[in-house]
């Protein structure tokens, strides 16, 4: 006969099953401080677990928390000129994107372990009211400054909101994280694919403008929140260690690790994006900023590793995984191509093919490269077997069609498109792919978290190293090619030569009134500078395009060394959310 004392969730299953997990060592110190295994099979799982409010309520924050985390800067970053223009001008503008980069990337490793050790329900909660508060302050801002602050709380916000790999993927029977991750994608579809018509259209097509896209932001975080606290409830710190210890494992969290990774990614990642925009590469600021952060990283891997920590940021095991480490790189190498047509796409849009289309042509042309991203996401969600054998067929294809845009020029609007969408799809379904794998080949799901969220910071650093250089060679190659070819055109063409440059600074702000205030400028000479011009601006994008080779052959190279993690597809689910999951003890599982 059954009572209600009887009936225990599969969490206080585990945490019987598994006492034995932290039991201390001749030493004093636990043989294994990771938690309590809370595994079980799909088939030990109640019916209906999957179609439960918890489980779904939880997939719905889950997802619009990931798109929030992407729309925090795919929102502001196509519109940052009009916001500039409505509340500045403000030499500081670059900090708006800064912020966030910098904030989000270094967050990710730390949200990971912090959760896999003191449990993820609360630091998810928090991470989105934080984010929600920052959409606040953003869309009141009534200058830069204030802006700034708010994209910062939102970076914050994001870095756990971007943590979507390892908290979807443990919820659900390791054989389906692909189709788990690539629904969270689908989240990505109206908050990154289309970010830039949304926000064209808030700045264009509303009288509220450009904050429009905060008082969105503010309404889906919002309803986010809500949804991790009603509804995501995995395991607590008391689960996982048992009662009591928390003050045992403050003191010996791995403190020093953490600020020297810390100061270290966000001084490398602010000398690499200061160089060539608010200090040349040469400069005493951008220089100390790489160099010591370099150290610093540095000496952050060689103390993880040669430590002997009891609670370290970073297990030195993770870099013996080999399986592990070619998914983080690849996974990185993706993204760092990828990147180079994220900066590159809308600035060819709306240099090379705007011609007569208005704004709201540009803002749906340039969605082309993120909607690319997605569909090869969602497509590379469905298949999941051999994956060692897709990922060097689809990095390989999408780093060729990548490089093959370097053959697109200014009357090949309808190639470049194309090109640009299939060049984004597979390296989308590279990424989707490297994603999940990093997940599951890993030798115990208890470090889920950490693992994800290391590979996660790794993939935002070498992106970021890989766009400074495409920016780097854009910025060089357009100060060659701009005054070679303009000014000889023009002139050659019957303007006074005395008028070149200020037609090169009507270029720049692209007014009817700056064209017309060109001394001797008329249509036909307007329309052969900027022709000179696009075919300059297309010889530098060509030599970008040309640059990602460089990494992606790297990528090619790494890629013969895939695991393959067919036979850990199975029906486990490394997490189960609270109480819903009650099943009863039998016989022989009491103690």
């Amino acid at each position: 006969m059954s009572t209600e004392k009887e009936d225990v969730t599969v969490h206080e299953v585990r945490h019987v099953e598994n006492t034995h997990a932290n039991k201390p060592s001749t030493t004093g110190i636990l043989e294994d401080v990771k938690g309590r295994d809370f595994t079980v099979n799909e088939a030990e799982i109640p019916p209906g677990y999957f179609r439960s409010a918890r489980f779904i309520g939880s997939m719905f924050a889950i997802g619009s928390a990931f798109g929030c985390g992407v729309a925090g800067f795919t929102f502001a970053a196509p519109i940052l000129a009009y916001i500039n223009a409505d509340i500045g001008p403000d030499p500081n503008l670059i900090w708006v994107a800064l912020s966030y980069l910098l904030t989000s990337s270094i967050g990710l490793i730390i949200v990971g372990r912090l959760t896999d050790i003191f449990g993820r329900r609360w630091f998810f909660i928090m991470g989105n009211v934080i984010a929600t508060l920052g959409s606040i302050v953003c869309a009141i801002a009534p200058s830069i400054p204030v802006l700034i602050a708010g994209e910062t709380l939102v970076g914050i916000g994001a870095s756990v909101q971007l943590s979507y790999a390892f908290v979807v993927s443990e919820i659900v029977p390791m054989k389906w994280r692909f189709l788990a991750q690539g629904y969270v994608f689908l989240w990505g579809i109206p908050f990154s694919g289309f970010a830039p018509a949304i926000s064209y259209a808030f700045v264009f097509q509303t009288k509220v403008g450009w904050r429009g896209v905060y008082y969105l932001l503010i309404a889906v975080n919002a309803a986010s929140t809500l949804a991790w606290f009603f509804f995501y409830k995995p395991p607590t710190f008391a689960m996982k260690h048992g009662q009591g210890r928390m003050m045992e494992f403050l003191k010996h969290f791995d403190y020093i690790g953490t600020v020297m990774v810390t100061l270290g990614l966000l001084l490398f990642l602010m000398g690499m994006s200061w160089g060539g925009t608010l200090h040349p590469w040469n400069s005493a600021h951008t220089l100390s900023a790489i160099i010591i952060g370099a150290i610093l990283l540095t000496a952050f891997f060689l103390y993880e590793i040669f430590v002997p920590l009891r609670e370290p940021l970073l297990p030195s095991h993770l870099f013996r995984n080999r399986g592990w480490n070619v998914s983080v790189i690849l996974w990185s190498l993706g993204a760092s191509t990828y990147y180079a047509l994220a900066i590159l796409w809308p600035s060819i849009v709306a240099t090379l093919y705007r011609g007569n289309h208005g704004y709201m042509w540009v803002g749906w042309v340039s969605c082309l490269s993120n909607c690319g991203i997605l569909f090869g996401e969602y497509i590379g969600a469905w298949l999941k077997c051999r994956t060692y054998i897709q990922i060097p067929i689809v990095f390989l294809i999408g780093s060729v069609l990548l490089a093959a845009m370097a053959a697109c020029g200014p009357d090949s609007v309808v190639m470049a498109c194309v090109l640009a969408f299939l060049a984004t799809t597979f390296i989308g379904y590279n990424e989707i792919l490297n994603s999940a794998v990093a997940t599951i080949c890993i030798d115990d799901q208890r470090e889920i978290g950490t693992a994800t969220g290391a590979g996660g910071s790794a993939r935002s650093f070498i992106s970021t190293v890989c766009s400074t250089v495409y920016t780097v060679v854009l910025s060089n190659r357009l100060a060659q090619e701009i005054p070679a070819r303009v000014p000889a055109a023009l002139t050659s063409a019957g303007l006074p030569a005395s008028s070149a440059t200020a037609f090169l600074s009507a270029l720049t702000l692209g007014t009817p009134e700056a064209f017309a205030a060109v001394p001797g400028l008329t249509p036909a000479l307007q329309a052969i500078g900027t022709r000179a011009y696009q075919e300059a601006s297309a010889q530098a994008y060509k030599t970008v395009f040309l640059t990602t080779l460089a990494f992606s052959g790297v990528g090619i190279v790494v890629s013969y060394w895939c695991p393959n993690v067919d036979s850990l597809l199975v029906g486990d689910v490394t997490v189960t959310l609270g109480d819903s999951t009650t099943k009863k003890i039998d016989e022989k599982s009491q103690p």
